[in-house]
């Protein structure tokens, strides 16, 4: 039988790596071998990390999206489980990329030698920014170039999956819902929590039918969409933090994160996503924020008291890298100042993404 092929797409800070670990656990569970695909702009993935520690087999595809680097997703696909391809194969894109039907899925349908059984195309996607692209709001956090990719993401999708309802009182559920609606009509529409699990079921069970997907090939304005990615500054880094006292690593993960935000709220740039694995003697906790306008929150505890950890900080903000780099050793500098800690930078990484250039496009069925 060939391998199930579940591609995950959404937006920045979506929800897609949970869904992603969720996905994982129940295959896992159901005796299914998985493997995981991360896809980055460069090293240095806290999803990578946090997926790795859950005892998840993880392939990451660095340097590009898939649809610009797809020779490396098939060679990572090729080289999992020593040789025996997994029962199902989990991909998730790098968040801010679109036209993946035709960069991705079409191309592992009629260039990729092993036979995939391809799911239905999902796109998860990200509420605190979905309200405000979707209903015309003034101050929707990105700029209408950002926003192209988010609205040509769900333009693609087999079907939508609005996630974190948990996060939602039921009118915003239904608000966005009928925003989908309203702008793409007919699309499937599902409901979930990826967190909680609430809807999980109902997804999976879209997962699972078989038929005609992946067809809605987009036309694209690729100079729109490069323009739309170089918006977002990009920060990857890895840093050592050591104290001569014990800490809380939930603490001072939430704690660095929510500064990390207020700053940027400061100064007016938008976040698309922020987060950051701590990880210590097998210990590991992760913190994220989403957006500027939503609370930040730890999404994996530890419970942990440590003198020493390794972090990892993913950083996606609407503003000039430079800054951006800036604002994140200032806030972990102030951080470590506080607790009479020290800080080590292994690596610190920051850039705006080049312009996307596909390996292949099929855009005729």
């Amino acid at each position: 039988m060939a391998p199930k092929f579940v591609l995950i797409g959404g937006f920045l800070g979506a929800g897609k790596s949970t869904t992603v670990a969720r996905l994982a656990a129940h295959y896992s569970e159901k005796r299914k071998r998985v493997g995981i695909v991360t896809n980055d702009q460069t090293t240095g993935l806290v999803d990578t990390q946090s997926l790795r520690h859950q005892g998840f087999d993880v392939g990451e595809v660095a340097g590009a999206c898939f649809c610009c680097s797809f020779n490396e997703l098939t060679d990572t696909v090729d080289q999992m489980q020593k040789g025996q391809l997994p029962d199902v194969i989990l991909a998730e894109p790098v968040g801010s990329c679109t036209d993946l039907v035709a960069t991705v899925i079409r191309p592992l349908e009629n260039i990729y030698a092993q036979p995939l059984d391809i799911a239905p195309y999902g796109v998860v996607l990200k509420p605190s920014h979905g309200l405000r692209i979707l209903t015309g709001k003034k101050k929707a956090g990105f700029s209408p170039k950002a926003a192209y990719i988010f609205r040509k993401q769900i333009e693609e999708s087999d079907f939508v999956v609005i996630n974190r309802i948990d996060e939602l009182a039921q009118e915003e559920v239904d608000s966005l819902a009928e925003a989908i609606e309203s702008e793409y009509p007919g699309r499937t529409i599902l409901r979930m929590s990826a967190k909680t699990g609430i809807g999980f079921d109902a997804y999976l069970e879209f997962l699972d039918q078989q038929g005609q997907f992946g067809g809605r090939v987009i036309e694209v304005d690729y100079d729109l969409y490069a323009e739309g990615e170089a918006e977002l500054g990009w920060l990857n880094s890895q840093l050592k933090f050591a104290s001569e006292t014990e800490f809380s690593l939930d603490e001072i993960l939430l704690r660095f994160v929510s500064e990390l935000q207020e700053q940027f709220k400061e100064s007016e740039a938008e976040v698309a996503h922020l987060k950051v694995i701590g990880m210590s003697d097998g210990n590991y906790a992760v913190a994220n924020s989403v957006s500027t306008f939503t609370e930040p929150v730890l999404s994996l505890a530890s419970k942990c008291s440590t003198k020493r950890a390794d972090l990892v900080v993913n950083a996606r903000v609407a503003t000039e890298p430079s800054i951006l780099e800036e604002a994140v050793v200032k806030r972990i500098q102030t951080l470590a100042g506080s607790l009479g800690a020290s800080v080590v930078t292994d690596t610190m990484q920051s850039f705006k993404p080049s312009p996307p250039v596909p390996t292949h496009r099929i855009a005729a069925s």
